[in-house]
Parts: structure tokens; C-alpha cells; sequence
């Protein structure tokens, strides 16, 4: 499983995992297994209400409209749902992966809608061209991420809720930093900053604590003053949670 390193928006770096081909054909799977129930849910449906006769007995071009528009959901699925759900489909939601862009931005509806379009080649012609693809890109990337800049991520944290933002507060709690400098990060970036703070302290990673530091020091435009750079940035997250908390 390889690292994907995106430098988000707001300078701050982070890294994720990429997810597996296991892990992305068993949501494809899962998307797959809802597709089909809805079309032949829809079948039956169809024919116990009497429309299924009347659309059999319609004009070929008519007959083919009405299907068209009829099973469209299960055509557009994937677009649909990527779009609207920033990177996820029902598929992905259970096996805990997103589609990301590599260049740390927001995926686009163009983006989106490039990866579909390449559905017909890396999928629905036998999955050897995607397959093909994920075993030999770097980031595990079907030809659709390739030309949509995107990769496809896993969001399964190997850490626990003590590793979310929040921080326990004492009620004499005596802030470091002032509510101007805490109050130009938002709860994402917090997010972002204490997960890649603790990857940087279970790994030894002294080259992202630096970069977390340094970036830090340029948002708040302030020097760190502690001990270590450990303790600068949990201060840093603690002051965040007292101003927020108020």
C-alpha cells in the first residue's frame, strides 16, 4: 500500500493511504450488488403495476427513451454519487474510501465526470486496462484517475477518538496563543494538523514534524517558542479547542 502526500490549500501536508485493488473491487462490488437490485426491483415493480406490457408494446424508439431514462440512475450511479458526496459512492462509504485529487484540491464535477467516461475502458471492457493500470501506477490509479489528476484513498484510521480534534480543557486553562492566531485555522485544518502530528510521532517522522512546525509558525506568524516542537503544536491544538469551546 503505497502514501499519497497532498499539501492541502491552507500549506498544511498530510498524507494518506491509498486504497488497495482489493479494497476498490470490493466497492465496486458493493455499488454493483445496488445497481442490479434497483433494476430488477424496478423490473418487477414495472410489471406488477401493468407498465411493463405497455413499454414492450411501445415503438422501438419509444420502447428505448423510456429504458433509457428508466435505468439511467444505474448509468449516471457512480457520477451521481461521487459528485454529490465529495468523492463516495454507497460503495466506497462502506469499504471506507474516497476519491481525492492529488494536487490537494477539491475534485470538480469534471473531474468526476472524467473518471466515469473512462469507466467504459477501464471497466466495462473487461477490467483489463484498469487492472492493468492500478498494478502499475504509482498511487494504485486507473486510467480515469490518471487523466483526472485523482486517486483513490482509504479513510480507515489506525488511530482512536482521542485522535480527533477535541482535547480535554481544564476549567483554569491558560491559553499561549491569542484567539486572532487560533481562529485562522478552521476544525478541518485542526483535524488535519493533529492526525499527521501523531503519524509523525508513532513513525519518528522528523521531516513532517518539521513541515507541520514550519507551517504552523507561517499561519499563526509566530515562532516556536517551546521546548520542542511536540509540545508547541499539542499547545497549538489545545488553545484551538479553548477558543472554539467558549
Amino acid at each position: 500500500m503505497s502514501k499519497l502526500y497532498i499539501t492541502t490549500t491552507q500549506n498544511v501536508p498530510l498524507f494518506f493511504n491509498t486504497a488497495s485493488i482489493g479494497e476498490r473491487m470490493l466497492g465496486y462490488l458493493i455499488d454493483m450488488i445496488i445497481k442490479v437490485s434497483y433494476a430488477i426491483s424496478l423490473y418487477y415493480l414495472l410489471k406488477y403495476l401493468g407498465a411493463l406490457d405497455v413499454i414492450i408494446n411501445m415503438e422501438m424508439w419509444n420502447r428505448n427513451a423510456v429504458i433509457l431514462v428508466i435505468y439511467s440512475p444505474v448509468a449516471f450511479y457512480s457520477l451521481i454519487s461521487e459528485s454529490l458526496m465529495e468523492g463516495r459512492t454507497l460503495g466506497k462509504m462502506l469499504v471506507k474510501t474516497r476519491v481525492v485529487k492529488i494536487d490537494g484540491y477539491q475534485a470538480s464535477f469534471t473531474d468526476y465526470f472524467t473518471r466515469w467516461i473512462f469507466r467504459l475502458v477501464d471497466i466495462d471492457l473487461g477490467f483489463i486496462a484498469g487492472a492493468g493500470s492500478m498494478l502499475l501506477s504509482k498511487h494504485t490509479q486507473r486510467l480515469g484517475d490518471l487523466a483526472a489528476g485523482t486517486a483513490v484513498v482509504s479513510e480507515k484510521s489506525k488511530y482512536n477518538l482521542t485522535h480527533t480534534i477535541l482535547a480535554e480543557i481544564n476549567g483554569d486553562y491558560q491559553p499561549h496563543f491569542t484567539r486572532a492566531q487560533m481562529l485562522r485555522f478552521n476544525d478541518n485544518d485542526m483535524r488535519i494538523i493533529k492526525e499527521n502530528a501523531v503519524i509523525a510521532i508513532q513513525s519518528r517522522d522528523e521531516a513532517l514534524m518539521d513541515k507541520l512546525t514550519i507551517k504552523i509558525e507561517e499561519v499563526i506568524r509566530s515562532k516556536n517558542q517551546f521546548s520542542t516542537r511536540r509540545n508547541f503544536i499539542a499547545k497549538v491544538i489545545e488553545d484551538y479547542n479553548y477558543y472554539t469551546g467558549e
